[in-house]
């Protein structure tokens, strides 16, 4: 799989960052400290780092996608899904930057990789600019190809992790959007 290839050798990259990082990933919070590092499981290699920059900056985008949902359309199907949407992926926003940040790792992914599904500047201004029937539409194929896109992160962090927290979010995502694209698709009708 050629993004797997890509995934490693990023990983590379990423350990350089984490190399010198103490307990298993994570540095030192001081000695009695009830830490988000001593509560997340370890290890927390290079490959889930990478999986939770590029999944915030996707999940982020998804929210975005749902904002305008809200703006945009009084289809209360539609405005259901987005609110399903923003509820399951906000919190996980939180948990992988937590994540990060117990790893003394930054929250922007350190390359300039493509990821499967973000939808371009381009297709997020016409969303922005559409209404009603027509934003419906392009916001349920859009978000389709969006959710798409993280099943396909979400299996490719299956093969490597071992961290259990990354795992059980991977699967989870997984799960509720195969789900939702399944709604998404009865929503677009035949």
């Amino acid at each position: 799989m050629k993004k797997s290839v890509v995934y490693v050798a990023l990983a590379g990259v990423l350990a350089l960052g984490l190399s010198g990082c103490a307990n298993g990933g994570f540095g030192s919070t001081g000695a009695g400290s009830d830490s988000a590092a001593s509560q997340f499981a370890q290890p927390f290699d290079a490959n889930d780092v990478m999986f939770a920059q590029m999944m915030i900056v996707h999940h982020e985008q998804a929210v975005e996608m749902c904002v305008l949902a809200v703006e945009n359309t009084l289809n209360k199907d539609v405005l259901a899904l987005a609110d399903d949407i923003s509820g399951a992926q906000n919190p996980e926003i939180t948990t992988m930057k937590a994540w990060l940040e117990a790893a003394g790792v930054g929250e922007s992914p350190m390359h300039d990789m493509e990821m499967p599904g973000l939808a371009d500047q381009m297709t997020m201004n016409t969303i922005a600019e559409s209404i009603d029937a027509d934003f419906d539409a392009l916001f349920l194929v859009t978000m389709i190809e969006h959710h798409e896109g993280a099943i396909e992160m979400a299996n490719t962090v299956l093969e490597t992790s071992t961290n259990e927290d990354v795992i059980a979010l991977a699967k989870n995502v997984i799960e509720t959007q195969t789900a939702e694209i399944a709604t998404m698709n009865k929503l677009l009708g035949p």
